[in-house]
């Protein structure tokens, strides 16, 4: 398959497809390669957590050579954030496409469950090129039991989308919205749609940090994508990393 700008390889088991991209990223590949697994046996999410891979859900990473100027890096996983649900999004029945959100920094939310998964990594090659690898999962056909949060899968909510159907809808998604981030020049559009897909934004969360939890109420996002938290005092603090939840 080839989609607007991108080429694509699709494999049968892989370690991961973040990996797989990586690799050929060193080894010369000129970017534009979309990766996508029937099964993952070493799966990651974010902050080295495992995700679960068996067949039947999207496993796909993007590479991308040299994307955009270091400076406007930060803005990137906006622009992939708005692509992945917007996706998602044209293969679900309408009731829960309008359920779908993005919480906080990157995950899907259908009705609250988590559906879909991102992980950006970034690497400076030995040529001096930068490449950055867009990873995710999506819950097609099933999902993990156990979490942090309640989940849930595309078929349990009335979508008959298969992994390669959504990938399709994602390879144009993701052509349309990297268009529209335009190197980071395109940034107001895309926070703007960010947050108009957003989860919980005015409402009261918690944030766990490696080593403490806050308390306040969820009040956007940056232009680099961190989350603004509202605290009691008046003042408002900017997370970069953490886990959220919803009160």
């Amino acid at each position: 398959m080839k989609g607007p700008d991108f080429r694509h390889i699709e494999l049968g088991d892989v370690a991961s497809t973040n990996i797989e991209c990586m690799e050929r990223a060193r080894a010369g590949d000129p970017g534009g390669l979309w990766i996508t697994a029937v099964r993952q046996t070493g799966g990651r999410a974010r902050r080295g957590r495992n995700w679960v891979s068996e067949p039947g859900n999207l496993y796909s990473s993007l590479l991308l050579i040299d994307p955009a100027p270091l400076e406007a890096l930060a803005s990137l996983p906006m622009a992939v954030t708005v692509a992945v649900h917007d996706a998602i999004a044209s293969v679900l029945p309408a009731d829960a496409a309008e359920a779908l959100r993005i919480k906080w920094p990157n995950d899907m939310l259908i009705a609250g469950r988590k559906t879909s998964g991102i992980l950006i990594e970034a690497e400076q090659l030995a040529d001096g090129r930068r490449a950055v690898v867009i990873g995710c999962g999506v819950n097609v056909a099933h999902f993990p039991e156990a979490g942090l949060y309640p989940a849930t899968c595309l078929n349990d909510q009335g979508s008959a989308a298969t992994p390669q159907d959504l990938f399709a809808r994602l390879v144009v998604s993701m052509d349309h919205t990297l268009k529209v981030w335009d190197q980071g020049r395109g940034l107001p559009a895309i926070r703007e749609a960010w947050i108009d897909r957003a989860q919980g934004i005015g409402d009261p969360v918690t944030v766990n940090l490696p080593e403490r939890k806050i308390h306040g109420l969820f009040d956007g996002i940056d232009d680099e994508g961190r989350l603004m938290l509202a605290m009691p005092d008046g003042s408002r603090q900017m997370i970069a990393s953490g886990d959220v939840f919803f009160s």
